[in-house]
């Protein structure tokens, strides 16, 4: 039996999750894996297995507290505490605010938000006494600069690196200096979520490109997990991005407005309502792959989202010179 580290994962069961989950068990870790679907969660376990780790599922719906409990209960009994906790459950709902079913809109905040915060705690709950371990948080790029059309998704990650630079706060002045916090920042990355997300926009939703690698972010999560920091952004684009916003946030936002428009929702093809897997699972055991087929939305439409990025930006910087220079 592999004698690796003990990592609690949840939304294990497709996408991100389910890339990280087979990177740990490559490095012999030992995992818990956690998420809505019961059979999927069994069929990774026995894969992370063959690939070289220990696994056990332990099916979850991270809005019940009672049930995050019980699932890091269960890493305690079966491998005798927990390492490492990656918090990587997420759901999205595409749609105008005042369109968006407040329903559908409470249940994004309360996965997206509280379904970290109850990970957090019940991390932390082991980790604090032991003096050591670290939790991974996946948020996103929109946690920095966030997009039309998705006011819930963007508020929980921006409230995911907030959590994260509370509790890291927390963490220093009780001086536990080997329990960490990372905030991880991925762009769009090629996986389920967005055939997943639910959708009142009447338009497919589509990944936006560029379109990163599922395995590129995968490998981050473990990487920090092992050498934590407190906050990654992944992608040059993302970085150059995130940079050029702090600096002049109003034509970033203006230009990742207009990418939404153009390339997030599809032009052309109509869709019909959904609440995508706000409520249920995702049914079809097919669909539990790490990846979405998007990789081909990536290089030219990269290339030309960053250079509008940068123009838009550029623009913003001399006009506002040229108006200081004029006062």
């Amino acid at each position: 039996m592999s004698e690796g580290r003990v990592v609690v994962l949840t939304g294990a069961s497709s996408g991100i999750g389910r890339a990280a989950a087979l990177r740990f068990a490559a490095k012999g870790d030992r995992l818990v894996l956690a998420s809505r679907r019961g059979p999927v969660l069994e069929a990774l376990a026995a894969e992370c297995r063959a690939a070289g780790g220990d696994a056990i599922a332990v099916p979850t719906d991270v809005t019940d507290w009672d049930a995050v409990q019980a699932l890091a209960r269960a890493a305690v009994a079966r491998f005798g505490g927990i390492d490492i906790w990656v918090n990587d459950a997420a759901v999205s709902v595409f749609a105008p605010v005042v369109e968006v079913p407040l329903d559908e809109f409470r249940r994004v905040i309360d996965v997206d938000v509280m379904g970290y915060v109850h990970g957090a705690r019940a991390a932390l709950e082991v980790m604090m006494p032991s003096r050591r371990g670290v939790i991974v948080n996946v948020s996103s790029i929109v946690g920095e600069i966030p997009q039309p059309y998705t006011a819930a998704y963007s508020m929980s990650k921006a409230a995911v690196r907030a959590l994260g630079v509370s509790l890291r706060a927390e963490l220093r002045l009780q001086k536990l200096k080997d329990v960490h916090v990372a905030t991880v920042l991925p762009p769009t990355v090629d996986t389920p979520f967005f055939r997943h997300s639910a959708n009142h926009t009447g338009r497919r939703v589509q990944a936006m490109p560029p379109v990163y690698s599922v395995d590129k972010v995968a490998d981050v999560i473990v990487a920090a997990a092992r050498s934590p920091k407190d906050e990654i952004v992944i992608g040059r684009l993302g970085r150059t991005m995130v940079r050029r916003h702090r600096r002049t946030p109003r034509p970033v936002e203006a230009q990742m407005a207009v990418m939404v428009e153009t390339t997030h929702l599809s032009p052309t093809r109509p869709a019909d309502d959904t609440s995508g897997i706000l409520f249920e699972p995702a049914r079809d055991p097919a669909d539990a792959t790490a990846t979405g087929g998007w990789a081909g939305r990536t290089r030219t439409a990269g290339r030309l989202a960053l250079a509008g990025a940068l123009a838009a930006t550029g623009a913003a910087v001399v006009a506002s010179r040229l108006a200081r220079r004029a006062t």
